[in-house]
């Protein structure tokens, strides 16, 4: 509707008070919160004018994890395999509402090719659902009553407070760590052990959760981290698992990066450390083919578990969020396919991972030049870019560590990369960093070509700033 038609005489019209009447009495407060849980940044993002061959100068968002340099390999495949199989009649009906027999039987077996498991995975402890954040909410429901804690180790993936809180009504505990190593930033190198949540800063957080009256259920690690880029090594998920145990709190292994590991020999999953059949009640698993295959369309996720009293549950609430059965018969088939004696998922991880290399050591190079300190990457698709020397300086008013103050620098600095260098990062204190100035730049969020563009931009920035 033009905007003329809204407006008189300089005035809202009737019809438009109207309209935002009707929305105030509609719109329930479940709802209004959910939109609240959302990143500012979002916003920010969303209205700015994107790079495309008509608008050259638009900016280039490197801010969403999404991997768009593998079209060439999966269209035709995709493609093969949907045609190569005949479409069951069965499929026309009702499905398992953890999945499709052979598809579970066929997942099980490329997860234990994925993860050097020498155990078989059961697959009945496999439940198939319609994407990863599905299957990790659903898990956690099953785990945790609404206004009990989620413990996450900082910084972490800022959609997860969307994800656990909106509809299931958990609460977000973050475990920080960088504060909490006392590992001092040297050069251009961030130590990863920074970053490592260890017993003693998850007693801490635990302490302080149950002084405020919060109840702690469950630890979420990323393995391989989002957004750090980095394996855990596996004596600090050996540590996590035991504190786990010890404490009677459910960890959750999110491993939705697994096959995206290529630099590092370090990456041990948490099915491989503990073993199939040894999980018991309060380890669990979950993944996606939105990542390592770039098939966040298609919405496949997989959660494993060996906690029989939670099965029910998981399958029943997995009822809202099936897989349709074309699409679980044609991921069956792409996960089977072998060719020559080799499968086309460990030949395609191969060139992806190939690719995720050549992109991460281009960017890393380049803030080498510069002395720009990051943290050395080795797995999944971004780079965690230490940028604090270029935030403005605290105002006479300002105290070093306040919140507020920490914001507005970041947010300067942040708008200042998108608006005037057209790079859109993801800022760290959206992803409760401890410290303000801290990005996480997905360099797989771009073509070739627009990739050579931000890495000039980036160039630029560097060299205006130095």
């Amino acid at each position: 509707m033009p905007s003329s038609a809204l407006k008189a005489g300089g005035r809202t019209s009737t019809f438009c008070k109207s309209f935002r009447r009707f929305l105030s009495t509609t719109h329930s407060q479940r709802g209004k919160r959910a939109v609240t849980l959302l990143p500012d940044y979002l916003a920010d993002a969303r209205a700015v004018v994107k790079y495309s061959a008509s608008a050259p100068d638009g900016a280039l968002q490197l801010g969403v994890a999404e991997n768009q340099m593998l079209e060439d390999l999966l269209v035709p495949a995709l493609t093969k395999f949907s045609s190569s199989k005949r479409f069951a009649a069965d499929c026309i009906y009702y499905q398992p509402t953890h999945g499709r027999y052979e598809l579970r039987e066929a997942f099980c077996k490329y997860l234990q090719r994925l993860l050097n498991l020498s155990t078989d995975l059961d697959r009945e402890a496999l439940i198939m659902g319609a994407g990863c954040n599905a299957v990790l909410e659903n898990l956690c429901i099953t785990l945790a009553a609404p206004g009990e804690g989620v413990l996450i180790p900082t910084p972490y993936y800022a959609a997860f407070e969307f994800d656990l809180v909106a509809r299931a009504g958990l609460s977000i505990i973050p475990v920080n760590t960088f504060d909490e190593s006392g590992v001092d930033i040297c050069g251009d190198y961030i130590p990863r052990e920074a970053y490592y949540p260890t017993k003693s800063s998850l007693n801490k957080s635990l302490a302080v959760a149950r002084q405020e009256g919060q109840s702690p259920r469950i630890l979420l690690l990323s393995h391989p981290n989002n957004p750090l880029g980095i394996c855990y090594p596996s004596n600090i998920i050996q540590d996590c698992i035991d504190w786990c145990r010890e404490n009677q709190i459910h960890l959750v292994s999110d491993e939705i990066y697994a096959g995206s590991v290529y630099r590092s020999n370090d990456f041990q999953s948490t099915l491989k450390l503990v073993g199939p059949g040894n999980l018991g009640p309060y380890i669990h698993f979950v993944y996606a083919l939105s990542k390592d295959f770039a098939l966040s369309g298609l919405r496949i996720g997989a959660c494993y578990s060996e906690n029989s009293e939670i099965r029910l549950g998981l399958h029943k609430l997995n009822d809202l969020c099936q897989i349709s059965s074309q699409t679980q018969t044609l991921v069956e088939t792409m996960v089977s396919d072998i060719t020559k004696g080799v499968f086309w998922t460990s030949s395609f991880l191969k060139e992806n991972t190939s690719r995720i290399q050549f992109r991460s050591d281009a960017i890393q190079a380049l803030l080498s030049e510069f002395d720009i300190p990051f943290l050395h990457a080795d797995s999944g698709l971004f780079l965690w870019i230490d940028l604090s020397r270029y935030l403005s300086n605290l105002k006479s008013d300002e105290v070093a560590g306040d919140l507020d103050s920490m914001q507005r620098r970041e947010r300067e600095l942040y708008l200042e990369l998108m608006n005037k260098w057209g790079l859109l990062f993801t800022p760290g204190l959206s992803m409760r960093h401890e410290k303000p100035g801290f990005f996480r730049c997905v360099f797989t969020a771009a073509t070739d070509r627009e990739y050579e563009v931000a890495l000039d931009r980036l160039r630029k920035f560097a060299e205006a700033k130095n």
